[in-house]
């Protein structure tokens, strides 16, 4: 099977992106995403809502990405699809269109881990960019999880440490929220807090076990000081916009930084890499280049198209499993929880 040419149609929608790819072994030659807008409205994603727009998105999605490959479906050696975690009701759509798919094409169907298939997007060939070597440690950060993850090799992972309650990409998102910003706002805290002070306000660091997360009582935290700050000055919040973005932002990769920090002392291992949309944020990016020279550890950052949803990660999975002949029967549902 090695020297065989693997065609892999993914499918990826576990939560308001509706994404498919076409990838030849493990390099990509389409990954088209279809961005929900109408969640805008509401300040965050509404799963009913969420569920309904991916059935009106995967076949032209699907379509768009066998185009663009420039591959006819008749070809596709396999289907890969996001199994979960996410939206339960966003999942079904992508999990039933991928079974209907191949057991229509009668080639086999692989089930991916969302979380796993953030951290093997690493493994997705690109010239640009080198890959870890086992044992490696992985941070998943996203709207929805906040993991460090010992990777043995492609399908053993083990977690170290998790968040306790809420993910970081939340943090960002309810500070922004906080703070008056539009949905999606981590991204804005991003923009902002590059012309801002990180040292001007200071929030707490939560008490947590060595390896665990905890952002809610920083969440609480951001939320009494604005509300405070208000109440004294109205236009506090416009007048300080970036000052408040840049400690918020400090505060948060500090909290990153420490964990990982810790997870590197346990185990021993210096290769660093993350996944996950947060991952795009440049406050981590920064920080985590900067521990190659003052840590000597050696760090892996996706690109920012593989960062965010997409089923190209998906599609990487989905090689590595047909390798294997990892392969999923027809009766296979899909998990709104699902652990690594």
């Amino acid at each position: 099977m090695e020297n065989k040419t693997i065609y892999i149609l993914a499918i990826e929608s576990s939560c308001d992106d509706t994404s498919a790819a076409v990838l030849c072994n493990d390099k990509v030659l389409s990954n088209i995403v279809a961005t929900q807008q109408i969640h805008k409205e509401y300040g965050g994603v509404v799963p009913e809502l969420a569920s309904r727009a991916h059935q009106q998105n995967i076949v032209p999605v699907v379509h768009q990405a066998l185009a663009k490959a420039n591959i006819d479906k008749k070809e596709l050696s396999a289907i890969a699809f996001t199994r979960g975690p996410g939206l339960m009701g966003s999942l079904l759509v992508g999990t039933s269109f991928a079974k209907s798919l191949s057991l229509g094409l009668q080639i086999p169907l692989i089930e991916v881990n969302h979380m796993q298939a953030h951290l093997l997007a690493h493994f997705i060939k690109d010239d640009l960019s080198t890959k870890p070597t086992f044992p490696f440690i992985g941070l998943t950060i996203s709207g929805g999880h906040t993991q460090i993850v010992l990777i043995k090799n492609y399908f053993k992972m083990e977690i170290l440490g998790q968040t306790l309650d809420d993910a970081v990409g939340e943090a960002f998102d309810k500070s922004a929220k906080i703070l008056g910003l539009p949905y999606p706002g981590g991204p804005l805290i991003d923009k902002y807090a590059k012309d801002g002070n990180p040292k001007k306000f200071s929030f707490p660091i939560p008490k947590v076990g060595e390896l665990d997360f905890s952002f809610s009582g920083l969440k609480t935290s951001i939320l009494y000081f604005i509300q405070r700050e208000v109440q004294k000055d109205a236009d506090f919040v416009s007048k300080n916009l970036s000052d408040i973005c840049a400690s918020i932002q400090y505060t948060i990769v500090k909290i990153l930084m420490l964990k990982l920090n810790n997870a590197v002392k346990k185990t021993g291992i210096k290769q660093i890499a993350i996944g996950g949309g947060v991952s795009a944020n440049s406050g981590i990016r920064k920080a985590l280049k900067n521990r190659e020279h003052s840590h000597n550890w050696e760090t892996y950052i996706p690109k920012f198209e593989y960062c965010t949803d997409n089923a190209a990660m998906i599609g990487i999975v989905g090689y590595l499993k047909y390798k294997e002949e990892l392969f999923s029967k027809q009766n296979i549902t899909a998990k709104a929880r699902y652990h690594i």
